[in-house]
């Protein structure tokens, strides 16, 4: 593979060429799947010389990786404009505990937006509390009340935008800009955008975390986590991740390779798919509200076009007036679309979601909507033809009023 020539190569360049840098790209295009638990050393001395290095490129023990979970990290710190380094984990929800827990001490307070996603706030009232971390929940959208919420002890603040299900945009430079002045270090969960959709320690955020299941494996077939940071919390989350022992599957990295290579043309198309059905849903009478920042009009959208660089496939609506036996038959009647958790693959689903069991600070249903507007449904769209879709969408409804 050729050498960069001279300056920064474009997003969707280095999507391609990230991670190639070993001496197999002279010969294939793919890194190996290297399997390997133990790695050998030629003699005594360089087994004990081995343990002076810890990076990625440094044989030592299968834990701490070989060339395809390399050229995986490789190339994801290659996207992150800022960063150090990335560290592997085998679970999107294990990347956000072990970034955790490499910033928080006992006795210290984290911050978390009341609209992170679930497993996030569990990990905080969970396992964080049971070693000592005191947990504050905020609303995301209220500045003046989140800085009121710092004191002494708070050393860590948890951000999402979009927010989880509800799809709320927050200021994430002024919320991270906060934090460092207290003090606190900014970690920001980027799966909705990725990288691509928001340059997140450009934007002040200390740890970018995302979840590999989600867009970058792209085919729903491999579970992983990513988190990016500069030096200092690079070589925390190292450190960290591996007194826990976090490893990933070499055979899993090659699966999020693949679809790292693909992932921005998915995200293209996947993103003007769902801005055309959520344009779709905002005409049906069925329909209260649809939670969709990349809409023009829509909520958070102006601090949306202002600090992001692309979308994805992922929002949310709310029926008009209608029961859950009614949600029930709309999602029950779709074909095209699968109903289960996770998204981000070449495959609609669609969820059903009730905010109230997730919210501790913001109202639900917002202020200024009908009391009986709170029926949600989040859709995650695929690569299927958006007419198709929007078809299936179309007699779900006739389907839900059919009861």
């Amino acid at each position: 593979m050729a050498k960069d020539s001279g300056g920064k190569r474009s997003a969707g360049t280095r999507l391609v060429t990230g991670g190639r840098s070993g001496d197999f790209s002279e010969h294939v295009v793919n890194p190996p799947v290297w399997r390997a638990s133990t790695h050998l050393y030629r003699d005594c001395a360089a087994l004990r010389e081995g343990v002076k290095s810890n990076e990625d490129g440094s044989f030592f023990y299968g834990r701490r990786g070989a060339p395809t979970q390399w050229a995986l990290a490789e190339a994801l710190t290659d996207l992150e404009p800022g960063a150090e380094g990335t560290v592997l984990y085998p679970s999107g929800v294990a990347a956000i505990v072990a970034a955790l827990m490499s910033v928080l001490r006992s006795g210290d307070v984290l911050l978390v937006a009341d609209n992170a996603y679930d497993p996030t706030r569990n990990t905080a009232m969970g396992l964080l509390r049971q070693f000592g971390v005191e947990h504050r929940f905020f609303d995301p959208l209220n500045v003046p009340a989140y800085e009121q919420a710092f004191c002494e002890r708070t050393k860590a603040v948890m951000l999402e935008s979009p927010g989880s299900l509800t799809m709320e945009v927050c200021d994430v430079p002024a919320l991270t800009r906060i934090a460092r002045d207290k003090g606190a270090v900014s970690l920001f969960d980027n799966t909705w955008a990725t990288s691509l959709g928001l340059a997140a320690l450009e934007h002040g955020c200390d740890i970018s975390i995302t979840s590999l299941t989600k867009h970058i494996g792209g085919h729903s077939d491999l579970m992983m986590g990513a988190a990016s940071a500069g030096e200092r919390w690079y070589r925390r989350l190292r450190r960290t991740a591996q007194q826990l022992g976090h490893v990933v599957s070499p055979d899993d990295a090659s699966l999020a390779l693949r679809g790292l290579r693909t992932m921005g043309v998915r995200l293209e198309r996947e993103t003007a798919s769902a801005l055309r059905i959520a344009e779709w849903l905002g005409q049906r009478d069925e329909v209260a509200h649809v939670l969709c920042p990349m809409l023009p009009g829509a909520p958070g959208h102006e601090l949306w076009a202002r600090d992001f660089t692309g979308g994805c496939g992922l929002f949310s609506f709310v029926l008009k007036g209608s029961d859950d036996a009614s949600r029930c038959r709309f999602i029950d009647a779709l074909d095209l679309f699968g109903i289960g958790y996770s998204w981000g693959g070449f495959e609609s689903l669609a969820l059903p979601f009730d905010v109230d069991p997730v919210r501790s600070r913001m109202a639900w249903p917002k202020k200024g909507w009908g009391v009986e507007d709170k029926l949600g449904i989040r859709l995650s769209i695929g690569l299927e033809d958006v007419g198709e879709l929007i078809a299936d969408l179309e007699q779900a409804f006739a389907a839900m009023k059919q009861g």
